[in-house]
């Protein structure tokens, strides 16, 4: 009988935009309940990095961090929903050639072309909230 696969390594990356964004529902907390959901019972969060910074940003240390830790543990990077991770196409779609595994605990089976649409909505999204604001 085969060994069962050893239990994944996650590295959860949590990312509100401003102190106050708790009231949109995208609280840290609610995105580290929606992480904690995601992984029990697939394996074992190790590390979590967190970060109050635009999604729009591309220079975003604790994000370059997790990658780093990510590399170096062979850990999956979890996120709650894929709009906390980035709202652009290009630096999801870099993310994906990285060779980083991640996985968005809102969406689990999504597959590439999927991922790069839910970007391009992000992306597009966050251009309407500034245009609006």
């Amino acid at each position: 009988m085969a060994d069962p696969a050893p239990p994944t390594r996650f590295i959860a990356y949590l990312r509100v935009s401003t102190d106050g964004q708790g009231r949109s529902g995208l609280s840290l907390e609610a995105q580290r309940a929606a992480v904690a959901a995601h992984t029990a019972g697939r394996g074992s969060i190790v590390a979590e990095h967190v970060e109050v910074e635009s999604g729009r940003k591309k220079d975003r240390p604790q994000l370059a961090a997790t990658l780093a830790a990510c590399r170096a543990l062979r850990a999956t990077l979890v996120i709650a929903r894929l709009d906390r991770l980035a709202r652009n196409v290009a630096f999801v779609s870099n993310l994906m050639e990285s060779g980083v595994e991640f996985v968005a605990a809102d969406m689990p089976m999504v597959n590439c072309l999927t991922v790069h649409v839910l970007a391009a909505v992000a992306e597009e999204e966050a251009r309407l909230v500034s245009a609006r604001t």
